[in-house]
């Protein structure tokens, strides 16, 4: 009788105790709730601005890359994938796709390798590296025409380049920018120049993000500065290396204004990447082809993106 009365006890009181929890506070599940009202609120903005700039845009030139659309003629019609055959035969996308990739790609490794160089250098925050830091980062806040100009006098045959060179190869003469074997390689050095100041201010980032404690138990261990650079540093530099090459290579697949001012896509179409082919097939009326040859673009960045960012991802080490 006694452990049952006591038992009895218990559970009345375990379900009292249950019952007055329950009208005494709110419901676990509301604040929760509250709060992912509240974050769709806040990120309302973003999402419709990425719906209306990006999204919407993507899913049009898509539709219209599978139309007969033309500046001869007031009606838009379907015929499949009559644009990318007509591109394909008239050597157009093949080529143009390849000179783009092989841009990119210089523009990536020139940027990365520059940036990480001088992130290097100037990681140390003082009033010299402060003033540096402000000069490389200039040509980032220069027009892309305006640099694209900038360079093309400067390359030119009568430029400082060919007479810096000519100081020590007398009566030393070359169009960087009209010979084909040179041009998209000074393109792709132009285009990373621009932006490379960008670059350099995630390393920085990167580099002053590392715990001073891993790099200082590296000095202990008796590592020089390039074995602690390359063992410690660059390693846990892997997050901010992703952030760039994604970034600068992803930039450059859309890459125009500099190949305009400086070659215009030539010489020939040595330096014809895919936009230079968009802006031409636009120029000519030729919407429908136009169309294609964007959302060719698009698709590419995505392509080479997602699988890159995975890959990067994956080697990212974190102290």
């Amino acid at each position: 009788m006694t452990i049952s009365r006591e038992a009895g006890l218990l559970t009345g009181s375990a379900v009292r105790g249950r019952s007055s929890s329950r009208t005494a506070g709110p419901a676990p599940g509301r604040p929760r709730s509250r709060r992912r009202l509240y974050l769709l609120w806040f990120s309302l903005p973003a999402i419709l601005l990425v719906a209306f700039f990006f999204a919407g845009p993507f899913v049009a030139n898509g539709v219209l890359s599978f139309t007969k659309w033309t500046g001869y003629s007031n009606t838009i019609s379907f015929n499949g994938l009559d644009n990318f055959t007509t591109l394909a035969s008239l050597g157009v996308l093949g080529h143009a796709t390849i000179v783009t990739l092989l841009f990119a790609l210089i523009t990536m490794v020139a940027q990365n390798a520059f940036g990480l160089a001088l992130g290097k250098a100037l990681q140390q925050t003082d009033r010299v590296n402060t003033v540096f830091r402000s000069i490389f980062f200039l040509p980032v806040l220069f027009s892309p025409l305006a640099a694209g100009y900038i360079w093309s006098a400067i390359l030119s045959p009568d430029g400082p380049v060919n007479a810096v060179i000519g100081l020590v190869i007398p009566g030393f003469s070359h169009s960087w920018l009209g010979d084909s074997s040179t041009a998209l390689l000074a393109v792709g050095l132009v285009d990373a120049w621009k932006w490379s100041g960008l670059v350099t201010l995630v390393y920085i980032s990167g580099l002053n993000g590392i715990p001073r404690s891993v790099v200082e138990a590296s000095v202990l261990d008796g590592a020089g500065p390039w074995r602690r650079f390359r063992s410690v540093e660059f390693p846990l530099l892997a997050p901010a290396m992703t952030f760039n090459v994604v970034v600068t290579l992803v930039g450059s697949l859309s890459a125009l204004d500099v190949i305009f001012a400086t070659t215009k896509g030539g010489p020939g179409d040595a330096t014809s990447v895919l936009n230079v082919a968009v802006y031409t097939q636009y120029g000519q009326g030729l919407f429908g082809t136009s169309s294609a040859l964007s959302f060719i673009i698009a698709l590419m960045a995505i392509v080479i993106a997602v699988p890159l960012i995975w890959w990067l991802r994956k080697r990212e080490v974190h102290a």
